[in-house]
């Protein structure tokens, strides 16, 4: 699939993006597909500078004009830097993106403890809410905002044993659908991307076993790829969706369908 030009159809031009956790996986691709729309990039990361600057060199080898900013999506005092030095480096954000995300691992609910819910929630409510929060004053002024939520098929199929990441997921989901509604007479949209399991880095070390038993699942046999995730968010940012808000777009070869 060939790279749009700012100029084509969806462009992104003159619009600045933010993408939380954009170092690496889905986020990166993400970032990437943005930027080719035309888009002016925020690479955040919360720990790895090496792999931030990384994703950096892939995207200005493009042409692509972006910066790197660390932060702590948790942290409203965080947030508050990062947003301050955006709009010093690449302007007013138009364009949010919540990617980040911490380790997800799969346990019984006896293995749990609150303080892994709580670290699901502040990823997955607590941060979009401070992204939110942060980014709108400008939005309102300017009569536009994008917010797009990375959410998951998770949630959807009731995945087990996952209920602290399902449960989490559940509330980033509902925080969406209200927010559309709170927005839309501002010109803001508020939508979702619905992953499936599309293998990045992080899961190199996945048993093969299990990948074999989910790709067993996918309608369409083959993986989704982190850029298909990325074209959707570029779709979503776009002034052609600016009728679209509260949707959630399933990437994942047809597993899920509502």
């Amino acid at each position: 699939m060939a790279d749009p030009s700012p100029n084509a159809c969806f462009s992104l031009a003159g619009r600045v993006a933010l993408v939380t956790g954009s170092s690496t996986g889905l986020g990166r691709a993400t970032a990437r597909c943005l930027g080719m729309a035309g888009a002016k990039v925020a690479i955040n990361y919360a720990n790895s500078q090496p792999r931030a600057e990384e994703a950096l060199s892939d995207l200005r080898a493009s042409g692509i004009r972006a910066g790197v900013f660390q932060a702590d999506v948790t942290s409203a005092d965080e947030i508050e830097r990062m947003f301050s030095a955006i709009e010093d480096s690449l302007g007013p954000v138009d364009i949010v993106v919540v990617n980040a995300t911490p380790p997800q691992p799969l346990k019984p609910i006896e293995e749990y403890d609150w303080a892994f819910y709580q670290q699901m929630l502040d990823f997955f409510v607590k941060s979009p809410y401070l992204l939110a929060r942060r980014a709108l004053p400008g939005m309102k002024a300017r009569k536009h905002g994008r917010f797009i939520n990375i959410t998951s098929e998770v949630f959807h199929l009731g995945v087990a044993p996952f209920s602290a990441y399902v449960a989490a997921k559940g509330g980033q989901t509902g925080w969406s659908r209200s927010m559309c509604h709170e927005l839309a007479p501002f010109g803001i949209t508020v939508n979702m991307i619905a992953p499936g399991w599309i293998p990045v880095e992080r899961h190199e070390n996945d048993p093969q076993e299990d990948k074999d038993a989910y790709l067993a699942t996918v309608p369409m046999q083959r993986w989704g790829k982190p850029e298909e995730v990325g074209w959707a968010a570029v779709y979503l940012a776009s002034d052609q969706a600016a009728f679209v808000t509260g949707q959630t777009i399933a990437i994942n070869g047809g597993k899920t369908c509502w």
